[in-house]
């Protein structure tokens, strides 16, 4: 006898001396049968749910595209001079910055001072 068998035997043993009753093995496999079948089941559903969620963000996008493009020819002039007043805002910006950094400025102490 292995050292695995006898420590199989040994709580068989156990058991029996404590009086426990014997599992009955037909309905375990079938109740853990019936609760992989359940599993499956909402698996499926999670899945069925996930696919709607994903079609109606597609649906959503879609027509949000169609209205940014209907926008879009709509207002093309309008767009360009805003994007001109943008970019010329911008350009202005990093002169504005950049003349900042341009400034002389004192040379700074970075000395750690001692307690």
């Amino acid at each position: 006898m292995t050292d695995t068998t006898s420590y199989i035997e040994m709580l068989r043993k156990f058991g029996a001396d404590l009086g426990l009753p014997k599992p009955n093995v037909d309905q375990l496999v079938e109740t853990q049968k019936k609760n992989i079948e359940a599993l499956g089941q909402s698996a499926q559903v999670v899945a069925q749910g996930a696919q709607s969620v994903a079609q109606k963000q597609r649906e959503l996008m879609e027509a949000g595209l169609r209205e940014a493009t209907a926008f879009a020819r709509e207002n093309q002039g309008q767009i360009n001079a805003n994007l001109a007043q943008q970019t010329e805002f911008a350009r202005k910006m990093f002169e504005i910055a950049f003349k900042e950094l341009r400034r002389p400025r004192p040379p700074r102490d970075n000395r750690v001072p001692m307690p």
